[in-house]
């Protein structure tokens, strides 16, 4: 499947049922060795102001997601790991 196919589909959390985003606005976190998905970062809805861009990311492992359909990518996450600040890899 290629990343443009998946692009305008929403991620759905299975255990809450809480739309999170859509894949769109999503960054991936791609292994470069082998090209795989590691996981995906949904930026978080936060209302007012944000200072030099920084957001708080929630981390969903590649492995938790269940389906992928036609309108919608299903995860299965029990927690919000979540990442604040700067987008930084490594």
């Amino acid at each position: 499947m290629r990343l443009s196919q998946i692009g305008g589909k929403e991620i759905v959390n299975l255990n809450t049922g809480e739309r999170l985003g859509m894949v769109a606005e999503a960054d991936l976190v791609i292994d470069e060795a082998t090209g795989n998905i590691i996981r995906l970062l949904i930026p978080e809805e936060r209302l007012g102001f944000s200072l030099f861009g920084e957001r708080n990311y929630i981390e969903v492992p590649w492995e938790n997601v269940k389906k992928i359909g036609n309108d919608m990518i299903i995860i299965e996450q029990d927690e919000r790991k979540k990442r604040k600040g700067f987008l930084t890899l490594g």
